[in-house]
């Protein structure tokens, strides 16, 4: 099941900076993109149905230590 999640942050440069970390990302194989405009990111990515995902939580911290919250 393919979901979706959407960060906003305080600025371009911190949604960039956000962005590039997902690149190499250890968690989950994530898709990423800037979203309405240059200081939001949309996530995608396969949700584990094998058992308990904990992707989502692991980009809520990830997002939160850039200043992000999900939009």
């Amino acid at each position: 099941m393919k979901t979706e999640v959407s960060y906003g942050f305080p600025s371009a440069q911190i949604a960039n900076r956000f962005l590039h970390e997902l690149k190499n990302w250890h968690v989950a194989q994530v898709q990423t993109r800037l979203f309405k405009g240059d200081d939001s990111v949309k996530v995608s990515y396969e949700y584990d149905q094998r058992g308990f995902d904990n992707t989502l939580s692991e980009l809520d911290s990830l997002a939160e230590q850039y200043g992000g919250k999900e939009v």
